[in-house]
């Protein structure tokens, strides 16, 4: 009985997996993209939080250098 009432419960599960997945990956996201907007670097570099070790690489990177967008509002506080 392969294909009785127990495959169905697996499929299920397996939906609300992915879901999950997703969820989680939105929730990751978007705050990222959210300060990578600000610090003046495109949003798009949020999705490398989803990519285990480089995400801890790419936290250091924007913690320790300079962001665009200060440099911006120096420039345009000193002319």
């Amino acid at each position: 009985m392969m294909y009785g009432w127990g495959n169905s419960d697996m499929a299920w599960w397996f939906g609300a997996h992915w879901l999950t997945m997703l969820l989680g990956a939105v929730v990751i996201v978007l705050p990222f993209w959210k300060i990578f907007a600000k610090a003046g670097v495109s949003g798009w570099f949020s999705l490398l939080m989803l990519v285990p070790m480089i995400n801890l690489i790419v936290l250091y990177v924007l913690a320790f250098v300079d962001w665009p967008a200060l440099r911006r509002a120096d420039k345009s506080a000193t002319a």
